[in-house]
């Protein structure tokens, strides 16, 4: 079957152009609405709500709807067919974007294959863990942030990009649904699409979590998302060409140290080398706490070489602009802080530090950017409690509850993955929101789906950590295998194992093949370059 790509984009128009223009929208076909009018606006029910503005077309349009006006009732999506089970996935993260390649790779009655529908915000997936690698120019967008028409080119999944804006399940009812006893609930989108499921699969991924702290919302850059690094990307080369050929640096905080912080530490340390001065604040005095001594010790050995100021046993009270003459810290050659008095800059910024240990004093930070690496919360986030008492059951951090076999409890017919799904280990211990863990919970979710729809009985998923790994720079990383007890792969052989491992991990044989040729290509080039700067120094020096 062909991939049908429906794009928010290409398709939709502003609500407040009327109904009458959302008609010229479908010409030829029947209005068919939701009897259950409770879902939309105006109405309020049970569920889950998104408040966010839809991106129209290149042009940057916003969905709107002005005070006085109603929004046109929403449309239903037609399943191209009305016997096969349908499953609606929301999100095409690791957890998302997996479990539909999972269920094409498997094998179905002809009668039993799903119609599977994918929706997400973004018209790329993108591969978080080499985010990174787009600071230091390793690798090009495309590489890890393909579309996904381009990755579903060749399946029968079909594609919508829109947010979530309400969830109305209805397998807890216990009766038979508007389709038959099927059922399983409705999905009702930003752009006023209506979708009918039988299976539902949550894997709406995790935002950065800056409200905690007054100012990281207004002065922060977080990375997790591809904005993100463009973002943080553009900042960097402004302030590359503000600096050109002053004595200032420029000087980057970096919050937190875990995985996210240390490696965006050691990435930009390496970019900027003695043209900048990276800080690195963390709230405990260890860097990496949960990792294996082997990577941790190799990213100190690192961030020691590339001169990475670490403040640890600190947390961030709050991030400001700069005041004139304001006293600040700044780090001595001799490795010890002195306080001094910071030229006004608009675009400089403070960070007040308080410790978080004893014999610590209070600091003050200057920075030209702040980085922002602590905390998430999932997007599953914001329930409605009103009339229907059967909410999903979500944890203290908005996380679903599942039981051992994804599905979430309470909801046979849904099923939870990656940071949308809270699920513990055989310890009693909360499974981390990392990509290793939504990579398996995504084909465990493939198959329980396919064991549910062909009424076979579902397995228990149970989390096997293949060990660890991150990067440190350009030709530099640290990588402990699970199955090697002590054993840590660092710099240029652990950067070479961390690539490979990644390539495989790439979502189809057709990405993964042009990555590969495109990684060979740039590696030989780097090479022949290496080698040449080798001869010509040598035949300069006799």
């Amino acid at each position: 079957m062909a991939q049908t790509v429906l794009s928010a984009s290409a398709t939709l128009i502003p609500f407040n152009r009327g109904a009458k223009q959302w008609g010229k929208l479908f010409p030829g076909s029947s209005r068919r609405f939701a009897t259950d009018l409770s879902l939309f606006g105006g109405f309020r029910s049970k569920g889950l709500r998104f408040v966010a503005s839809a991106t129209l077309g290149g042009n940057g349009g916003v969905v709107e709807v002005s005070e006085g006006e109603t929004a046109p009732p929403p449309r239903s999506y037609k399943w191209p067919d009305k016997k096969k089970p349908r499953v609606c996935i929301l999100g095409g993260g690791f957890g998302g974007l997996y479990t539909a390649l999972r269920l094409e790779s498997l094998v179905w009655p002809d009668d039993k294959k799903p119609q599977v529908l994918l929706v997400d915000q973004s018209e790329r997936f993108v591969f978080k863990p080499m985010l990174y690698e787009l600071l230091s120019g390793e690798v090009d967008a495309w590489e890890i942030a393909p579309r996904f028409s381009d990755l579903l080119e060749n399946t029968s999944v079909q594609f919508f990009q829109d947010r979530v804006k309400l969830l109305h399940p209805s397998d807890h009812l216990g009766i038979n649904g508007p389709t038959g006893s099927s059922y399983g609930g409705t999905v009702h989108l930003e752009s006023g699409l209506l979708i009918e499921y039988d299976w539902l699969v949550l894997a709406l991924g995790a935002e950065a979590k800056l409200d905690v702290v007054p100012g990281a919302a207004e002065f922060a850059f977080p990375f997790s998302t591809l904005e993100d690094a463009y973002k943080v990307e553009n900042k960097l080369r402004t302030l590359e060409r503000k600096n050109f050929g002053k004595d200032s640096p420029i000087r980057v905080a970096v919050v937190g140290c875990g995985y996210s912080g240390v490696e965006l530490a050691a990435t930009i340390s390496e970019r900027l080398q003695d043209k900048g001065i990276v800080q690195a604040v963390n709230v405990v005095t260890t860097i990496c706490p949960t990792a294996p001594s082997g990577n941790r010790e190799a990213a100190l050995k690192v961030l020691s070489s590339r001169k990475v100021q670490l403040l640890l046993g600190y947390f961030v009270r709050c991030i400001r602009k700069v005041s004139k003459s304001e006293p600040s810290e700044k780090q001595t050659d001799g490795g010890t802080v002195q306080d001094i008095a910071a030229e006004h800059d608009p675009e400089k910024l403070v960070l007040e530090l308080q410790p978080a240990e004893r014999g610590l004093q209070s600091l003050i930070l200057e920075a030209d950017l702040v980085l922002w690496t602590v905390g998430s919360k999932p997007l599953l986030t914001q329930l409605e409690t009103y009339d229907n008492p059967h909410e999903l059951p979500l944890n203290a951090r908005g996380q679903a509850e599942t039981d051992e076999t994804l599905r979430v409890k309470g909801h046979p017919r849904i099923f939870a993955v990656g940071d949308s799904s809270a699920l513990r280990d055989s310890d009693g211990k909360l499974l981390p929101a990392t990509a290793q863990v939504a990579f398996q919970q995504a084909d465990f979710a493939g198959w329980n789906l396919w064991a549910a729809i062909n009424d076979r009985p579902l397995l228990p998923f149970r989390f096997q950590n293949l060990g660890e790994m991150m990067t440190l720079g350009r030709n530099d990383a640290a990588l402990s295998p699970s199955f090697i007890e002590g054993l840590t792969l660092e710099g240029p052989i652990g950067h070479t194992a961390r690539k490979i491992a990644y390539l495989i991990r790439l979502p189809t044989d057709e990405h993964r093949l042009k990555v590969g040729a495109s990684w060979l290509m740039k590696s030989t080039i780097e090479s022949v370059a290496l080698l040449q700067s080798t001869l010509t120094k040598v035949l300069s020096g006799s």
